[in-house]
């Protein structure tokens, strides 16, 4: 058989492969594709546990509030914005927190007018400076999580951050495509990433205000 036949009947077993394999691939980065959002790494001791805004009444004081308990930090400073009354969103936390049992002098709140992540973790990185912190636990829902990581360690890469993410009900990681809202969640927090690595920094690296990120 001539060598061109060899070659031919080989390339095409080769497409016919591929083919096969497209779908197999493609399932796999579809199912592997919404962890990518949840950063979550192993609890270690900290001088602080920080919640960021955006839940005052849920899973991820809950997650805040449990690992102060357990003893892996001596505080949980709550971050959140004004929400009616006069007080921020973090002041009905620790409310609510302490409605449920936990003590009141494991939380303490901290306000802020921030409209986005880059801008929450920059002045809630001149805080943690301002208290001489190093070691963060970092609590946010798990969608929002590896967006938190990258922004807060970028944002202020002499503090060290350990992710501990709390589960959300809106989130899906594993079967993210078949859900509305998870799909939403997705496809805006991986946006969201790309805004906060091409605008939001390079923004923050040359003082300009920060876009939303």
């Amino acid at each position: 058989m001539p060598a061109s036949d060899n070659r031919r009947k080989i390339a095409i077993r080769i497409a016919v492969l591929v083919v096969l394999a497209i779908p197999v691939v493609a399932y796999e980065l579809r199912l592997h594709a919404g962890t990518f959002l949840v950063c979550s790494g192993r609890p270690q001791p900290a001088d602080l546990i920080l919640v960021i805004g955006g839940d005052f009444y849920g899973p991820r004081v809950l997650k805040g509030a449990d690992l102060a308990v357990q003893g892996y930090a001596p505080l949980v400073l709550i971050a959140g914005p004004p929400y009616q009354q006069g007080r921020s969103e973090s002041e009905f936390a620790i409310d609510f927190l302490t409605a449920k049992g936990y003590p009141r002098e494991l939380f303490q709140a901290f306000g802020h007018h921030a409209n986005s992540t880059a801008a929450e973790a920059t002045v809630v990185g001149a805080e943690l400076r301002r208290r001489k912190v190093r070691r963060v636990i970092l609590v946010t829902a798990s969608y929002h999580s590896r967006r938190a990581d990258i922004v807060f360690r970028l944002f202020n890469p002499d503090i060290h951050f350990i992710s501990v993410p709390a589960s959300d009900p809106h989130y899906d990681p594993d079967h993210w495509w078949t859900d509305l809202e998870s799909r939403h969640l997705f496809f805006s927090e991986c946006e969201k990433i790309v805004g906060t690595v091409l605008i939001a920094y390079p923004r923050h690296l040359f003082g300009h205000d920060h876009a939303e990120s």
